[in-house]
C-alpha cells in the first residue's frame, strides 16, 4: 500500500484526485503502477486501477492477470471493479472506503456478484486512515 500511496502523490502533483494503484505478480514483484491521469490525459477511463492493469498486462503480454494482486488506495468504482473481474485478478487490496461511488461493498459489490464468472479475494481497509487522509486533504484544499 505504501507504493500505491506514492503513486497517489504523483496524481496530486498533476492536479488529479490522488489515487494510486500497484499490480503485484504472484511472487510479489511490481508488474504495473498507476495513478489517476484523467486530467492529464483528458481520458475519463484513466483511473489509477486501469492504468496499472494496462501496464501489468502489457508487461506480461496477456490480458489475464490470474495470480496477480491489485493494491489501490481507494475502493474501486464500477468501471474499475468490472475491469478487476474481467482481468481475472486473484486479489484486490484497497485502503479507504468510497461511500459515494465504491463498487466493492459501499454502493455496489461488483467483485463479489455471484452472477459473474470470477470473484477475486478482497482485503479492505489497509492503511485506510492514511489513504483517506490523502483524499480529505486534497479535497479540502480544492474547496477552500
Amino acid at each position: 500500500m505504501r507504493l500505491a500511496l506514492q503513486e497517489a502523490a504523483r496524481a496530486e502533483k498533476v492536479a488529479d484526485v490522488p489515487v494510486g494503484a500497484i499490480v503485484l505478480g504472484p511472487g510479489g514483484d511490481v508488474l504495473g503502477r498507476g495513478h489517476n491521469q484523467r486530467e492529464a490525459a483528458a481520458d475519463p477511463t484513466a483511473h489509477a486501477e486501469i492504468v496499472a492493469l494496462r501496464a501489468a498486462a502489457w508487461r506480461l503480454g496477456r490480458w489475464r492477470l490470474d495470480g496477480c494482486t491489485l493494491v489501490v488506495t481507494l475502493e474501486p468504482c464500477t468501471m474499475c471493479a468490472g475491469a478487476i473481474v474481467l482481468a481475472r485478478l486473484d486479489r484486490l487490496v484497497y485502503g479507504a472506503v468510497d461511500p459515494k461511488s465504491g463498487a466493492v461493498g459501499s454502493l455496489w459489490d461488483v467483485v463479489r456478484d455471484r452472477r459473474l464468472n470470477h470473484r477475486p479475494e478482497v482485503i479492505a481497509g489497509v492503511l485506510a486512515d492514511e489513504c483517506g487522509q490523502v483524499l480529505r486533504t486534497f479535497f479540502s484544499g480544492r474547496r477552500g
